[in-house]
């Protein structure tokens, strides 16, 4: 008797689903605002740090959704982690679960509270609902909202990390408001924060935000400086694995850094030495950059303009030119030692307003051959430094 193999090849494959299937444990609770709002209150329900900043529904969003509780419609399910016994993060529904929060007058003022609770306005059903506060709304209605009930979909704590991870990073990789640095933050919490906190951490350090003194804030509240840091390590680290998409090459290494390593690897970061070259290049480039601050100072990653002016506006081509082109070199230069820094500001400046320089950057260039040749540029032009 023979073996089909096409149906051994089947039953591998539904042996290898049904295992995953059986590691994910979760569990659907339906939850009043009210009990929503308790948790809040008493730490049974964790809103991180990371997420409570990317509450940017409009006052008008939230008045809507509030009208919309009170007038009993369907609303979408919220997801939670389990973190402990009775203790759970909300990962999925940051604006809704806020929204609530902020009409009972419970956020921080911080956290989209700035002017006190949420005052109702554009409800366009009912639109009688304007103006009110929570403390003015008839006791019934009150009342109605407070009872209200929302489906909870819970990922169990022992379910297996790297799961819920996935599922998660699916889940809000949807959201349209969020920038990629915003939701690589959110979801990596879900694998370990380790490496999520401390590229957070070093956004922070002062010579690192000096040399990024030109990233607009707009873009600081996105997350993007510390998508700078992200980029940093990944292509010093894994530049040779680029290849085009930039946004899934930083998700692949975060993943990777934060212990999601592919098969056959190892943990590109270590930050017992990641650290140091990462504090060191930027001392060293702000060094230079303060010490011809007339050209260059926090305008050390800026653009060039047609009149070879060096500009305040960020240029990320000259971020990874320079963070990275120094690196052979970095060893043998001093931030300390003025002179070396004074004679480093005034090659970068010269580095950026040539003509090479200028035809490795601009519309399409972000391709891994351009981004191996601005790097290979910047390393050949700044050893000159050592001559």
């Amino acid at each position: 008797m023979t073996t089909d193999p096409t149906l051994s090849q089947d039953v591998r494959l539904i042996d290898a689903v049904d295992n995953k299937v059986s590691n994910v444990r979760t569990r659907q609770l339906d939850i009043s605002f009210n009990e929503l709002a308790d948790m809040y209150t008493t730490g049974e329900l964790v809103i991180q740090p990371e997420y409570q900043r990317l509450f940017r529904w409009t006052p008008g969003a939230q008045s809507r959704f509030i009208e919309t509780l009170i007038l009993e419609l369907p609303i979408p399910p919220i997801f939670l982690m389990e973190v402990e016994e009775n203790v759970f993060e909300l990962i999925d529904g940051l604006q809704r679960i806020s929204s609530y929060l902020n009409f009972r007058g419970l956020l921080p003022p911080k956290e989209g509270a700035e002017k006190g609770p949420l005052r109702l306005e554009d409800c366009d059903i009912v639109t009688e609902l304007n103006d009110h506060t929570y403390d003015t709304l008839p006791a019934a209605l009150s009342r109605r909202l407070k009872r209200n009930f929302i489906r909870a979909e819970i990922l169990r704590k022992e379910s297996d990390r790297r799961l819920r991870y996935y599922m998660f990073k699916r889940l809000n990789s949807g959201g349209e408001s969020l920038e990629a640095q915003e939701i690589r933050n959110c979801t990596i919490r879900l694998l370990s924060a380790d490496f999520n906190d401390t590229i957070i951490r070093l956004s922070k350090t002062p010579s690192f935000r000096y040399c990024t003194g030109t990233v607009a804030e707009g873009q600081r509240e996105k997350r993007y400086d510390q998508e700078l840091v992200l980029r940093f390590f990944a292509f010093l680290h894994w530049g040779g694995r680029y290849r085009h998409e930039v946004g899934d090459f930083l998700t692949d290494y975060m993943e990777a850094a934060s212990g999601l390593v592919p098969d056959g690897d190892v943990n590109p970061f270590t930050p017992e030495t990641a650290e140091p070259i990462f504090l060191r290049t930027f001392e060293v480039l702000a060094a230079a950059g303060g010490a011809c601050a007339a050209e260059l100072g926090q305008r050390i990653f800026g653009s060039v303009d047609s009149k070879q002016n060096i500009r305040g506006q960020f240029a990320v081509y000259h971020f990874e030119g320079l963070a990275l082109g120094i690196q052979p070199i970095l060893g043998e230069l001093d931030p300390q030692n003025s002179n070396q820094m004074e004679r480093l500001g005034r090659l970068i400046a010269e580095i950026k307003k040539s003509p090479g320089m200028r035809s490795l950057t601009g519309g399409g260039k972000n391709t891994a051959q351009a981004y191996r040749q601005r790097i290979d540029y910047f390393s050949e032009k700044l050893s000159a430094i050592l001559q």
